[in-house]
Protein backbone atom coordinates (compact mmCIF):
# COMPACT_ATOMS: atom_id res chain seq x y z
CA UNK A 1 0.00 0.00 0.00
CA UNK A 2 2.99 2.72 -0.77
CA UNK A 3 0.85 4.90 -2.65
CA UNK A 4 -1.59 5.44 -0.02
CA UNK A 5 -1.08 7.68 3.46
CA UNK A 6 -2.71 6.27 6.22
CA UNK A 7 -4.84 9.01 7.66
CA UNK A 8 -6.87 6.87 10.86
CA UNK A 9 -6.15 3.50 11.78
CA UNK A 10 -7.66 1.19 14.55
CA UNK A 11 -11.03 1.34 13.42
CA UNK A 12 -13.85 -1.33 12.67
CA UNK A 13 -15.50 -1.83 9.06
CA UNK A 14 -15.34 1.99 7.87
CA UNK A 15 -17.66 2.66 4.65
CA UNK A 16 -18.89 5.86 3.15
CA UNK A 17 -16.43 8.07 2.62
CA UNK A 18 -17.89 11.43 1.76
CA UNK A 19 -15.65 14.73 0.96
CA UNK A 20 -17.42 17.90 2.11
CA UNK A 21 -16.48 21.37 3.04
CA UNK A 22 -12.36 20.44 3.47
CA UNK A 23 -13.03 17.43 5.55
CA UNK A 24 -13.76 13.47 4.69
CA UNK A 25 -16.23 12.06 6.20
CA UNK A 26 -17.02 8.31 7.17
CA UNK A 27 -18.68 5.94 9.06
CA UNK A 28 -17.78 3.40 11.31
CA UNK A 29 -20.19 0.52 11.29
CA UNK A 30 -18.59 -1.53 14.11
CA UNK A 31 -18.79 1.33 16.68
CA UNK A 32 -22.14 3.16 14.68
CA UNK A 33 -20.25 6.67 14.18
CA UNK A 34 -20.19 8.50 11.57
CA UNK A 35 -16.92 10.63 11.76
CA UNK A 36 -14.99 13.55 10.36
CA UNK A 37 -11.66 13.38 9.76
CA UNK A 38 -9.06 16.75 8.45
CA UNK A 39 -5.57 16.42 6.55
CA UNK A 40 -3.66 16.07 9.77
CA UNK A 41 -6.06 12.89 10.78
CA UNK A 42 -7.83 14.40 13.61
CA UNK A 43 -11.00 13.06 14.04
CA UNK A 44 -14.50 13.49 15.20
CA UNK A 45 -17.83 11.89 15.88
CA UNK A 46 -20.26 14.10 14.31
CA UNK A 47 -23.39 11.63 14.79
CA UNK A 48 -23.97 8.29 16.40
CA UNK A 49 -26.67 5.84 14.99
CA UNK A 50 -26.71 2.27 16.18
CA UNK A 51 -27.06 0.45 12.89
CA UNK A 52 -25.26 -1.82 10.48
CA UNK A 53 -24.85 -0.88 7.34
CA UNK A 54 -24.56 2.89 8.35
CA UNK A 55 -23.94 5.43 5.14
CA UNK A 56 -24.85 8.89 4.55
CA UNK A 57 -24.61 11.60 1.87
CA UNK A 58 -24.75 15.73 2.01
CA UNK A 59 -27.81 17.61 0.85
CA UNK A 60 -27.03 20.83 -1.39
CA UNK A 61 -28.37 22.91 1.69
CA UNK A 62 -25.15 21.02 4.32
CA UNK A 63 -27.21 18.92 6.08
CA UNK A 64 -26.77 15.49 6.37
CA UNK A 65 -28.54 12.20 5.95
CA UNK A 66 -27.99 9.00 7.44
CA UNK A 67 -29.51 5.50 6.80
CA UNK A 68 -30.68 4.45 10.06
CA UNK A 69 -30.65 0.70 8.30
CA UNK A 70 -31.61 -1.59 11.24
CA UNK A 71 -35.11 1.25 11.55
CA UNK A 72 -35.69 1.43 8.26
CA UNK A 73 -35.46 5.23 7.85
CA UNK A 74 -33.69 7.83 6.49
CA UNK A 75 -32.25 10.49 9.18
CA UNK A 76 -31.41 14.36 8.66
CA UNK A 77 -28.93 15.53 10.81
CA UNK A 78 -30.07 19.62 11.64
CA UNK A 79 -27.48 22.37 12.43
CA UNK A 80 -27.81 22.20 15.67
CA UNK A 81 -26.58 18.22 15.81
CA UNK A 82 -30.43 16.60 16.14
CA UNK A 83 -31.44 14.09 14.26
CA UNK A 84 -34.71 14.17 12.68
CA UNK A 85 -36.72 11.99 10.24
CA UNK A 86 -36.16 12.97 6.58
CA UNK A 87 -38.33 9.66 5.31
CA UNK A 88 -39.33 6.07 6.45
CA UNK A 89 -38.00 3.69 4.39
CA UNK A 90 -38.83 0.27 5.81
CA UNK A 91 -37.97 -3.40 5.13
CA UNK A 92 -34.70 -4.37 5.81
CA UNK A 93 -31.24 -4.45 3.85
CA UNK A 94 -31.00 -0.51 3.60
CA UNK A 95 -27.53 0.50 1.76
CA UNK A 96 -25.48 3.19 0.60
CA UNK A 97 -26.90 6.40 -0.40
CA UNK A 98 -26.35 9.08 -2.81
CA UNK A 99 -28.02 12.69 -3.07
CA UNK A 100 -27.94 14.24 -6.77
CA UNK A 101 -27.25 17.98 -7.31
CA UNK A 102 -31.09 18.50 -7.18
CA UNK A 103 -31.50 17.16 -3.16
CA UNK A 104 -33.02 13.81 -4.58
CA UNK A 105 -31.29 10.49 -2.67
CA UNK A 106 -31.33 7.68 -3.28
CA UNK A 107 -31.09 4.40 -1.22
CA UNK A 108 -30.21 1.51 -1.98
CA UNK A 109 -31.41 -2.23 -0.47
CA UNK A 110 -29.71 -5.27 -0.80
CA UNK A 111 -33.33 -7.39 -0.44
CA UNK A 112 -32.69 -9.24 2.13
CA UNK A 113 -31.10 -9.15 5.96
CA UNK A 114 -27.73 -10.95 4.97
CA UNK A 115 -26.78 -10.43 8.99
CA UNK A 116 -29.84 -12.54 9.93
CA UNK A 117 -28.69 -14.93 7.60
CA UNK A 118 -31.64 -14.79 4.90
CA UNK A 119 -31.21 -16.13 1.43
CA UNK A 120 -29.71 -13.93 -1.51
CA UNK A 121 -32.64 -11.56 -3.23
CA UNK A 122 -32.88 -9.49 -5.41
CA UNK A 123 -32.10 -5.76 -4.78
CA UNK A 124 -33.69 -2.31 -5.44
CA UNK A 125 -33.11 1.24 -5.04
CA UNK A 126 -35.84 4.19 -3.87
CA UNK A 127 -36.07 7.53 -4.41
CA UNK A 128 -36.50 9.66 -1.38
CA UNK A 129 -37.37 13.30 -2.56
CA UNK A 130 -37.14 16.75 -0.07
CA UNK A 131 -40.45 16.18 1.31
CA UNK A 132 -40.13 12.54 2.37
CA UNK A 133 -41.77 10.79 -0.30
CA UNK A 134 -40.11 7.42 -1.14
CA UNK A 135 -41.05 5.81 -4.29
CA UNK A 136 -39.04 2.34 -5.91
CA UNK A 137 -37.17 3.53 -8.78
CA UNK A 138 -35.02 0.14 -9.64
CA UNK A 139 -35.65 -3.38 -9.34
CA UNK A 140 -33.60 -6.93 -9.86
CA UNK A 141 -30.36 -6.06 -8.71
CA UNK A 142 -27.47 -8.21 -7.72
CA UNK A 143 -26.05 -6.87 -4.15
CA UNK A 144 -26.69 -3.07 -4.97
CA UNK A 145 -23.67 -1.25 -3.40
CA UNK A 146 -21.83 1.90 -3.89
CA UNK A 147 -23.94 4.79 -5.90
CA UNK A 148 -22.84 7.49 -7.88
CA UNK A 149 -24.28 10.49 -9.89
CA UNK A 150 -22.43 12.47 -12.69
CA UNK A 151 -21.89 15.84 -12.24
CA UNK A 152 -24.88 17.02 -15.07
CA UNK A 153 -27.42 15.05 -12.93
CA UNK A 154 -27.89 12.72 -15.93
CA UNK A 155 -26.71 9.16 -14.78
CA UNK A 156 -26.95 7.37 -11.20
CA UNK A 157 -24.26 4.23 -11.74
CA UNK A 158 -24.59 1.40 -9.05
CA UNK A 159 -22.73 -0.75 -8.47
CA UNK A 160 -23.79 -4.49 -8.39
CA UNK A 161 -21.51 -6.72 -6.11
CA UNK A 162 -22.92 -10.60 -6.95
CA UNK A 163 -23.43 -9.08 -10.46
CA UNK A 164 -20.00 -8.03 -10.71
CA UNK A 165 -21.00 -5.35 -12.76
CA UNK A 166 -21.17 -1.17 -12.82
CA UNK A 167 -24.82 -0.33 -13.85
CA UNK A 168 -25.96 3.08 -15.44
CA UNK A 169 -29.51 4.85 -15.65
CA UNK A 170 -30.66 7.90 -17.19
CA UNK A 171 -31.83 10.18 -14.50
CA UNK A 172 -35.41 11.69 -15.48
CA UNK A 173 -36.53 15.13 -14.60
CA UNK A 174 -38.76 13.35 -11.90
CA UNK A 175 -36.25 11.40 -10.54
CA UNK A 176 -36.99 8.40 -11.93
CA UNK A 177 -34.52 6.05 -13.54
CA UNK A 178 -34.50 4.69 -16.85
CA UNK A 179 -32.46 3.70 -19.85
CA UNK A 180 -30.86 0.63 -18.02
CA UNK A 181 -27.27 -0.71 -19.07
CA UNK A 182 -23.83 -2.12 -18.15
CA UNK A 183 -21.55 0.67 -17.95
CA UNK A 184 -18.57 -1.80 -17.02
CA UNK A 185 -18.40 -5.61 -16.88
CA UNK A 186 -15.76 -6.40 -14.15
CA UNK A 187 -15.20 -10.65 -14.98
CA UNK A 188 -14.29 -11.49 -11.09
CA UNK A 189 -14.09 -8.45 -9.33
CA UNK A 190 -17.40 -7.61 -6.84
CA UNK A 191 -17.20 -3.53 -6.63
CA UNK A 192 -18.33 -2.06 -3.05
CA UNK A 193 -18.16 1.59 -2.52
CA UNK A 194 -17.59 4.03 -5.95
CA UNK A 195 -17.03 7.34 -7.26
CA UNK A 196 -17.12 9.51 -10.66
CA UNK A 197 -13.74 11.51 -11.79
CA UNK A 198 -14.07 14.28 -14.14
CA UNK A 199 -13.55 12.22 -17.20
CA UNK A 200 -16.44 9.61 -16.28
CA UNK A 201 -14.53 7.20 -15.10
CA UNK A 202 -15.65 5.38 -12.13
CA UNK A 203 -13.52 4.51 -9.73
CA UNK A 204 -14.53 1.38 -7.35
CA UNK A 205 -13.49 -0.34 -4.41
CA UNK A 206 -13.32 -4.19 -3.58
CA UNK A 207 -12.73 -6.06 -1.06
CA UNK A 208 -11.97 -9.64 -2.26
CA UNK A 209 -9.43 -8.14 -4.87
CA UNK A 210 -7.88 -5.71 -1.94
CA UNK A 211 -7.64 -2.81 -4.26
CA UNK A 212 -8.83 0.15 -6.10
CA UNK A 213 -9.78 0.27 -9.88
CA UNK A 214 -10.50 2.91 -12.38
CA UNK A 215 -12.49 1.84 -14.98
CA UNK A 216 -13.75 3.65 -18.04
CA UNK A 217 -17.46 3.26 -19.40
CA UNK A 218 -17.04 0.25 -21.49
CA UNK A 219 -15.36 -1.66 -19.00
CA UNK A 220 -11.47 -0.56 -19.77
CA UNK A 221 -9.27 -0.95 -16.58
CA UNK A 222 -7.19 2.33 -16.25
CA UNK A 223 -5.91 2.41 -13.24
CA UNK A 224 -5.11 -0.10 -9.99
CA UNK A 225 -4.22 0.92 -6.83
CA UNK A 226 -3.29 -1.93 -4.61
CA UNK A 227 -4.47 -1.83 -0.95
CA UNK A 228 -3.18 -4.09 2.24
CA UNK A 229 -6.49 -5.77 3.06
CA UNK A 230 -10.06 -5.05 1.84
CA UNK A 231 -10.97 -2.08 -0.18
CA UNK A 232 -14.72 -1.25 1.07
CA UNK A 233 -15.45 1.91 -0.69
CA UNK A 234 -13.96 5.25 -2.04
CA UNK A 235 -14.23 9.06 -2.61
CA UNK A 236 -12.53 11.74 -4.55
CA UNK A 237 -11.92 14.86 -2.15
CA UNK A 238 -9.31 17.28 -1.07
CA UNK A 239 -8.85 20.93 -2.07
CA UNK A 240 -8.79 20.22 -5.72
CA UNK A 241 -10.60 16.30 -5.68
CA UNK A 242 -7.07 14.82 -6.71
CA UNK A 243 -7.15 12.70 -3.74
CA UNK A 244 -8.66 9.52 -3.50
CA UNK A 245 -9.50 8.16 -0.31
CA UNK A 246 -10.41 4.76 0.69
CA UNK A 247 -12.01 2.92 3.88
CA UNK A 248 -9.99 -0.90 4.10
CA UNK A 249 -10.07 -3.52 6.85
CA UNK A 250 -9.24 -6.94 6.80
CA UNK A 251 -12.51 -8.61 6.08
CA UNK A 252 -13.02 -11.81 8.12
CA UNK A 253 -16.96 -13.36 7.15
CA UNK A 254 -16.38 -15.99 9.68
CA UNK A 255 -16.32 -12.99 12.58
CA UNK A 256 -19.84 -11.46 13.86
CA UNK A 257 -18.63 -8.34 13.11
CA UNK A 258 -17.07 -9.08 9.90
CA UNK A 259 -14.22 -7.34 10.10
CA UNK A 260 -11.13 -7.66 13.34
CA UNK A 261 -11.65 -4.67 15.86
CA UNK A 262 -8.91 -2.31 14.64
CA UNK A 263 -8.19 -3.13 11.71
CA UNK A 264 -10.46 -0.26 9.50
CA UNK A 265 -8.11 2.47 8.35
CA UNK A 266 -8.92 5.31 6.01
CA UNK A 267 -6.32 5.90 3.69
CA UNK A 268 -5.66 8.90 0.83
CA UNK A 269 -3.48 8.61 -2.40
CA UNK A 270 -2.99 11.49 -5.07
CA UNK A 271 -4.44 10.85 -8.57
CA UNK A 272 -4.46 12.79 -11.37
CA UNK A 273 -7.93 13.59 -12.64
CA UNK A 274 -10.17 14.98 -10.52
CA UNK A 275 -13.58 14.14 -8.68
CA UNK A 276 -16.88 15.10 -10.48
CA UNK A 277 -20.15 14.76 -9.10
CA UNK A 278 -22.00 13.16 -6.08
CA UNK A 279 -20.51 11.79 -3.74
Amino acid sequence: MEEFRVLVTGRGLVEAPRWHDGLLYFSDWTAGEVLAVDAAGHTEVVARVRSFPLCSAWLPDGRLLIVASADGRLLRREPDGSLVLHAELGGPGWNDIVVDGRGNAYVNSVGFDMMAGEPAAPGHVVLATADGTVRRVAEDLAFPNGMAVTPDNATLIVAESYGRRLTAFDLGGDGGLTGRRVFADLGEDAPDGICVDAEGAVWYATVPGRRCVRVADGGQVLQTIRLDRGGFACALGGPDRRTLFVTAAEWRPDLPELVPSGSGQVCAAPVAVPGAGWP
